[in-house]
């Protein structure tokens, strides 16, 4: 319970709300020059935020570099085999 009033406390402000809620789009370069700006600025001197920045950036990375692995040839063929008799036996839409 403590952890959890500590962690509500660290995002109090209304702009660490924001930065937080927009953390995807700024690791994508979603956003906007000015708000990516005004972001980049907010995580310059909220260490709470940078924290949790720094914590989905690290997330994103390992995402990435597991999602490079190589999926064995027998589970590609299965998982096609299975795609075609799913596609057989569910009506496709419009065609009732």
């Amino acid at each position: 319970m403590d952890a959890l009033r500590t962690s509500e406390r660290e995002f109090e402000s209304e702009e660490c709300r924001k930065v937080i809620t927009q953390l995807y789009e700024f690791l994508d370069s979603e956003l906007t020059d000015e708000r990516r700006e005004r972001v980049r600025q907010h995580l310059d001197h909220c260490g709470s935020c940078l924290e949790a920045f720094e914590f989905e950036a690290e997330l994103r990375a390992v995402i990435v570099s597991r999602a490079k692995e190589q999926v064995p040839e027998s589970l590609m063929h299965k998982l096609a085999m299975l795609i075609e008799e799913e596609e057989r036996l569910v009506p496709k839409q419009g065609s009732e």
